[in-house]
């Protein structure tokens, strides 16, 4: 796990669906079940090693800057996104503080407990940089809890993975946990834009890889999907 010492996560978004929680609050720092989702987040990369984590801001950049940064089991890197440059273009811009080599990057809004093995460690090892730009978590569509659309991927035996094209129905849903190579923004110019690009130019080149989840995912994008997880979840505030 080593190798892997460096984690972005990616936290600049505004949270409109996540309104009005986010009215006054980062969407990163809504509670699920007693605890922030960013903070769960970052709790499963120290678990994995890492000692170094990067995040951009943005919407609530103070708040949210402030709630990180007094973490004292890693160590936290800010860059502030004066205007939102969407996923892809927050790595680019990231990039210079991240460093040369692969890194692991999650969303700030997801929400996802290991199986028999930390997903971190499963990503970590299945990792072959001489074959690799991009290695997604995936989660199966069937038992993605509050997903309701027609999936994003197809995975082979080996792990290789397809985007979905219209009309398909895909059974892998990308789970917004991966690692990164900055070779994969090779090419690409700074500005807003989505890692969909980063993906679909690194399938077209072959090294676009995956592992699939083996424990519970949530998509926990509205005040609804919050009070669900945890009613699943089994969570009061009398047992926190």
């Amino acid at each position: 796990m080593s190798a892997f010492d460096t984690g972005m996560v990616l936290a600049a978004g505004l949270g409109k669906r996540m309104r009005p929680l986010t009215d006054t609050l980062p969407k990163p720092m809504v509670p699920v079940a007693g605890r922030a989702l960013i903070d769960r987040v970052i709790d499963r990369m120290a678990e994995a090693g890492v000692h170094r984590v990067v995040a951009n801001l943005h919407h609530h950049r103070a708040t949210l800057e402030a709630h990180v940064k007094s973490r004292k089991d890693v160590a936290i890197v800010t860059v502030h996104e004066p205007d939102l440059l969407e996923t892809g273009g927050g790595v680019l811009n990231a990039l210079p503080v991240l460093g040369p080599g692969a890194f692991f990057c999650a969303n700030a809004d997801v929400l996802w407990f290991d199986g028999p093995r930390p997903a971190l460690k499963r990503l970590a090892e299945a990792w072959d940089d001489g074959a690799m730009d991009v290695l997604l978590l995936m989660t199966s569509a069937a038992t993605a809890r509050g997903y309701e659309g027609r999936g994003d991927y197809f995975v082979d035996a080996n792990g290789k993975a397809r985007r979905r094209r219209d009309p398909e129905i895909a059974p892998f849903v990308y789970a917004g946990v991966q690692i990164l190579h900055p070779r994969a923004l090779a090419g690409f110019a700074p500005g807003a834009f989505s890692l969909n690009k980063i993906y679909d130019a690194a399938e077209a080149k072959g090294r676009l890889w995956s592992v699939v989840h083996d424990g519970l995912w949530f998509h926990v994008g509205t005040p609804d999907s919050v009070t669900a997880t945890e009613r699943e979840l089994g969570w009061s505030p009398k047992k926190a």
